[in-house]
């Protein structure tokens, strides 16, 4: 992976991925990150996010535009997506959207893979999907000769645990090709916040 991207962690570019919709406070941010349910994904902290947005800044993948203070409330900062950034997201995309051996990476690469071309995601969570399909085919191969050599089940519970999980993602993945493959999928940087983000701005101003 290209050095823009490769020392960033799956937080980090969802940090960015906001930032590509609109300049954002960290406040912001933070609410996003939960009214979309992405701290399902990885762990998001008060403490983790601000240390990865002074991360991010220190790398000059975002810069700060503004800072705004009213009455005795903190301090906003403002950041804003700088071109690294910008880049840093699809190529962290691209490396880990077809990948099936870090499961935490590929469950942010699909939940970004909008900033993508949807052809690309599509190629690509479509090779993702081959290789799930072959592993499986080798996972059920070897769990089936291991039975037929008299392994007891008590000891293949993990191996079959694999092959259920190995099956589920691969139906999963192919649920997602068809997904956005349908006619007029909503897709790309077109959209951007839900209208509930201007809700946050409101509600972010007065905390």
């Amino acid at each position: 992976m290209p050095r823009t991207a490769v020392k960033l962690t799956p937080l980090g570019i969802m940090l960015l991925a906001l930032l590509y919709e609109d300049d954002m406070h960290p406040y912001e941010m933070l609410c996003l990150l939960k009214q979309r349910k992405r701290d399902r994904l990885v762990s998001v902290t008060k403490g983790a996010l601000y240390h990865t947005v002074a991360k991010l800044e220190k790398e000059q993948y975002i810069a700060e535009v503004r800072v705004d203070r009213e009455g005795n409330r903190p301090e906003r900062t403002t950041y804003t997506l700088l071109e690294l950034g910008r880049e840093a997201v699809t190529t962290w995309v691209r490396h880990e959207l077809p990948r099936i051996d870090h499961p935490i990476a590929y469950g942010v690469a699909l939940a970004e893979a909008h900033n993508l071309p949807l052809e690309e995601a599509v190629e690509l969570l479509t090779q993702r999907r081959d290789a799930l399909a072959e592993a499986l085919v080798t996972v059920e191969a070897e769990l089936t000769a291991t039975r037929q050599e008299g392994t007891p089940e008590q000891y293949l519970l993990n191996f079959e645990r694999t092959a259920i999980l190995l099956d589920a993602d691969l139906r999963s993945n192919t649920a997602a090709i068809e997904c956005i493959s349908t006619p007029n999928f909503p897709w790309g940087g077109g959209i951007t916040a839900t209208p509930a983000k201007y809700e946050l701005h409101r509600k972010a101003a007065q905390q």
